[in-house]
């Protein structure tokens, strides 16, 4: 029914967020300069919120 159909689309999206996840680890591997600029955009998506204080090394 229904409840199974969810389910089954729940697992289906799990996959799909673990290959991406798996992808995105493998470019970090290869690019380690990858990880790092992610950090920055992540600076940048923070510091556009308001009322953020953002303290790094």
């Amino acid at each position: 029914g229904r409840e199974a159909r969810a389910k089954i689309i729940a697992a289906e999206g799990e996959q799909k967020a673990s290959r991406s996840l798996k992808e995105a680890a493998d470019i970090i591997n290869e690019s380690p300069i990858a990880l790092q600029l992610r950090y920055l955009q992540t600076l940048t998506t923070v510091s556009a919120e308001k009322n953020s204080t953002i303290v790094f090394p």
